[in-house]
């Protein structure tokens, strides 16, 4: 399987919003990225809540899907028993629903490499016990 990217909702927030802090490194990113960039609804779903206030945020997004910038092949109701053992498993974290679904997809694409401003990354494992590669700035 070809090397992908996996999207998580902190840096597509700040390709967005240009009043994001990490807005100049997320465009940075993006411009080296070929796409798609692959993610899950949920993902989908925090960044329209997020940019809810910005006319024409949520817009932007649905955009980038539209337009294949942007792909969701993941299911969440043909992962829900992974998805449940992660929400456990990290739910001291605590783990939201989305980076779940993140953790699942680094499993399904395993030599991708997740675009996040999320720490928490650097905790949770996929496959029980192994480094999710992240493409995160180095004051995170």
């Amino acid at each position: 399987m070809k090397q992908e990217v996996l999207l998580d909702t902190g840096p597509l927030v700040a390709f967005i919003n240009a009043n994001d802090r990490f807005q100049k490194w997320a465009v940075s990113h993006w411009a080296q990225i070929k796409p798609p960039l692959i993610t899950c609804e949920a993902v989908i779903s925090e960044a329209c809540f997020l940019l809810k206030g910005l006319k024409g945020g949520q817009r932007a997004v649905l955009e980038l899907v539209n337009r294949g910038i942007i792909q969701l092949p993941f299911r969440i109701d043909q992962h829900l028993d992974l998805i449940a053992w992660l929400l456990d498993k990290y739910c001291d974290i605590p783990i939201s629903l989305a980076d779940a679904c993140m953790v699942r997809l680094s499993e399904l694409y395993p030599d991708s490499f997740l675009l996040t401003l999320d720490s928490d990354f650097r905790i949770y494992r996929k496959n029980k016990r192994q480094v999710i590669p992240t493409i995160m700035p180095p004051d995170i």
